[in-house]
C-alpha cells in the first residue's frame, strides 16, 4: 500500500477502535438533515469537495498546498481582511492549477467571510484565522451548511467551545480540528500503548508547551504591551478585531506584513497576549494536552477536576488532577522541546514530533510510519477530513475532542491568572462554587457580535 494511504488507513483505524460509538457517525438533527439536502451541492454531486479558505496567513498557506494536491478537492475561494494576503492566495491557486494545464483558472477572494459562506457551490471551509475569530466564523459556517476544518486551539474561551459543540451537532456538520498529531505515527503509537494497557496503569504525565521571550517563566499569555503603530493600507483592522474590544491597537507583529511573493518571517504574535490569545498554553498545549488526554481516555468526554498553579502550596509546577488519580503537570523536561513524557507501572515513554523514546526497546516497535517532510505540510490529518466529509462521518479529531483539549489549556491559564487552585466539573463543564473563576469562562464581545447558535 502507498505510504500516504497506509498512514491514512492506520490513523482512521486506530481512532475507530478507540473512539466512543457516538463519535463515529456524525449526529444530525432532523431540521439539519432537511437543510443539508438543499445546501450540499458539490461533493455529493460530482465526487469533489469544493473548498473555501477563511484566514489566509502563514498556516493557511501550508493547508492550501496540501488540500490543492488532493485530486478530489477544488479550491474555489479565499477570504482575509488583509488585501496583500488575498492577492498571495489568489496568485498561488492560479499558479497551481495553471501548472496542471488549466488555461483559465477562476478563484475568488473576499474581505468578508459571510460573502464566501453565502456561496452554494462551496461544500466546506478551512478556517485559519487568529483564535478569537474561530467560534464566530465556525458557527456561521455550520449555519450555512458548510463542513469545517478548524485550526487549533478550537476556540479562545471555554464558553465559545461549548457553543461551537452545540452548533456542529445542531446543524449536522463534519468538523475536524487541526490537531494533526492525532494522525501522526509516533503519537498514535504512544496513545495506543497507554489505551491498550501495555504501559500499565498510568501514574503521571509531564507536558511541555514551551517558553517564549514574552513569558520565560510559564506558558501563560501576558498582557498586551506592543507599541501602537499605524494600520497599513489594505488591512481592515476593525474586521481583524472582530469581537475583541476596539481599544486593542494595531502592531504589525499581530498580523505580520508580507510582500506579495513570500510567507511571513514569523508567526503572528497575537498568540502571546491574553487579550488576543492563550500563550503557548493554548498554542502548543492544544497539541500536547490533546495527546495526554487521548492517552488516558479523557478526550471528548472528560477533563481534570482540580487545577493548581505552580508555586501554590506543594505544587512546584502547574498541576492538573483527574478523578482517576492521574496527575498531569506542565513543565520542561529533557531540554526545551515541546512534547510529553508518560509514566506507567511498566515503564515510561517520551514523544514529540518526529521522535519516540521509551524505557524499554519493546515499546519502540512502531507499526506506523512517520510521514516525511515539514510537519505543517503533512497530509494525513487533512486527508482524513476530506474522506469524512464525503462519507458524512466524524473524523479522528471531532469538535468534542478539540473542545475538551482546549478546555484543559484554558483551565491552566485561569488557575495561573487567579493564582490559586480551581475545581472543575468536567461532566457539566462548570467551576464548583467559584464565581470569580466562572467569570473567566468568556469575555464581553463588543457591540454587534454574538454567539447565537
Amino acid at each position: 500500500m502507498e505510504r500516504r494511504s497506509f498512514l491514512r488507513a492506520s490513523a482512521m483505524g486506530a481512532v475507530a477502535m478507540a473512539a466512543p460509538v457516538s463519535f463515529v457517525q456524525a449526529k444530525t438533527t432532523v431540521a439539519a438533515k432537511s437543510a443539508n439536502e438543499k445546501v450540499k451541492q458539490g461533493s455529493t454531486a460530482n465526487g469533489k469537495v469544493n473548498l473555501g479558505f477563511i484566514g489566509l496567513g502563514q498556516q493557511a498557506m501550508y493547508l492550501l498546498s496540501t488540500f490543492m494536491a488532493f485530486d478530489d478537492v477544488r479550491v474555489l475561494a479565499g477570504c482575509d481582511v488583509y488585501d496583500i494576503k488575498r492577492n498571495r492566495f489568489e496568485r498561488r491557486v492560479k499558479e497551481y492549477y495553471g501548472s496542471k494545464g488549466e488555461k483559465k483558472v477562476k478563484v475568488d477572494v473576499y474581505e468578508d467571510y459571510q460573502d464566501l459562506l453565502a456561496r452554494k457551490d462551496i461544500d466546506a471551509v478551512v478556517i485559519a484565522t487568529p483564535d478569537h475569530q474561530h467560534a464566530i466564523i465556525a458557527i456561521a459556517a455550520c449555519k450555512a451548511g458548510k463542513d469545517v476544518y478548524l485550526e487549533k486551539p478550537l476556540t479562545l474561551t471555554i464558553f465559545e467551545g461549548q457553543q461551537l459543540v452545540k452548533a456542529v451537532r445542531k446543524y449536522g456538520r463534519i468538523l475536524q480540528v487541526g490537531s494533526q498529531q492525532r494522525s501522526s505515527g509516533e503519537f498514535i503509537h504512544a496513545a495506543t500503548l497507554c489505551r491498550e494497557g501495555i504501559l500499565g496503569k498510568i501514574d503521571k504525565i509531564k507536558v511541555h508547551c514551551g517558553r517564549t521571550a514574552t513569558n520565560p517563566k510559564s506558558a501563560a499569555p501576558v498582557p498586551y504591551n506592543l507599541p501602537k503603530q499605524d494600520v497599513p493600507a489594505g488591512l481592515n483592522w476593525d474586521k481583524w478585531l472582530g469581537p475583541l474590544p476596539a481599544s486593542i491597537w494595531y502592531n504589525q507583529e499581530l498580523d505580520p506584513f508580507i510582500d506579495a511573493e513570500h510567507n511571513e518571517s514569523f508567526w503572528g504574535a497575537w498568540r502571546w497576549y491574553k487579550e488576543t490569545g492563550g500563550g503557548l498554553m493554548t498554542d502548543w498545549g492544544a497539541h500536547m494536552f490533546d495527546i495526554a488526554q487521548w492517552s488516558i481516555g479523557k478526550d471528548g468526554n472528560g477533563g481534570p477536576v482540580k487545577i493548581s498553579p505552580a508555586g501554590y502550596g506543594r505544587y512546584e509546577q502547574l498541576t492538573f488532577e483527574y478523578d482517576n488519580g492521574i496527575i498531569i503537570t506542565e513543565e520542561p523536561y529533557n531540554g526545551g522541546e515541546q512534547g510529553l513524557q508518560i509514566y506507567g507501572e511498566n515503564g515510561w515513554l517520551k514523544v514529540c514530533r518526529g521522535s519516540f523514546r521509551a524505557s524499554d526497546k519493546k515499546f519502540e516497535k512502531m507499526d506506523l510510519g512517520v510521514e516525511k517532510g515539514a510537519y505543517e505540510s503533512q497530509s494525513a490529518h487533512r486527508r482524513i477530513w476530506i474522506d469524512a466529509v464525503k462519507a458524512h462521518v466524524d473524523p479522528n479529531c471531532p469538535v468534542e475532542t478539540g473542545h475538551t483539549s482546549c478546555t484543559v489549556c484554558n483551565l491552566g491559564n485561569i488557575a495561573i491568572q487567579l493564582g490559586r487552585p480551581v475545581r472543575w466539573n468536567p461532566i457539566v463543564q462548570k467551576f464548583m462554587d467559584d464565581p470569580e473563576a466562572t467569570k473567566l469562562l468568556h469575555y464581553k464581545y463588543r457591540e454587534g457580535y454574538t454567539l447565537d447558535v
